[in-house]
């Protein structure tokens, strides 16, 4: 079977959606990669449990225990950084302050809602601050590979798990893909290179429309 991109392509090719000047948030999983892309960028990263200004991950030796992000990975700070409570945090994603969120995800559907936690005694904590963030952000970009461990499409119709929050999702990058998510469905913008539209198609519940620009997603 082909593979698709790795996890830190995903990343990197997310990365490039971000602008200098922009506020943006990390969540837990793939999305937590994407600083290691905007290194030396003119961009702030928020990270929830209280990081604005937050770097890549620390190197082995230079760990600071009270210095992780939101999955209690050891982070950096970026000079002009800063540690604030978790309550302020939130009044920075609530109040609309975040340009962008990567956020990883168990589905998303063909008009943009986001499924990206489980119910109680599914083995996994709850859905964190996505709520907030699938709301707060201006922007939504999903980083998540194109099925899951049974070759299922996350990509569907309609979610069958509790969503986090409806017609919220902008973009989705994936292993196999960059789809955007317009008012009138699905864009194909972008295949995994030995990848065509047709077999990303095949691992899609809903139909896409190709866009006429379609291309390779670019290496890191």
């Amino acid at each position: 079977m082909k593979k698709g991109i790795s996890k830190g392509a995903i990343a990197a090719r997310a990365s490039r959606e971000v602008k200098d000047g922009m506020y943006v948030n990390v969540g837990y999983g793939i999305p937590n990669l994407v600083p290691e892309y905007l290194a030396g960028r003119d961009v702030f990263v928020h990270a929830e449990n209280g990081i604005i200004g937050m770097g890549p991950l620390a190197r082995k030796g230079q760990e600071d225990p009270d210095v992780v992000n939101a999955a209690k990975q050891p982070v950096t700070i970026v000079p002009g950084g800063a540690i604030v409570s978790q309550s302020d945090s939130f009044m920075i994603i609530r109040g609309g302050h975040l340009a962008m969120t990567f956020l990883g995800a168990f589905q998303v559907s063909e008009r943009g809602d986001l499924a990206n936690w489980k119910g109680p005694g599914d083995g996994i904590p709850g859905m964190g601050g996505a709520m907030d963030l699938a709301v707060g952000a201006k922007r939504v970009v999903v980083t998540m590979t194109h099925t899951d461990k049974d070759g299922a499409p996350k990509i569907v119709k309609e979610c069958s798990f509790p969503l986090t929050g409806r017609k919220c999702v902008s973009l989705i990058v994936t292993d196999l893909a960059v789809i955007r998510v317009a008012d009138n469905g699905l864009i194909l913008e972008e295949v995994a290179p030995g990848f065509t539209a047709a077999e990303v198609q095949r691992a899609t519940e809903p139909a896409l429309t190709v866009s006429p620009g379609l291309k390779e997603i670019a290496p890191p």
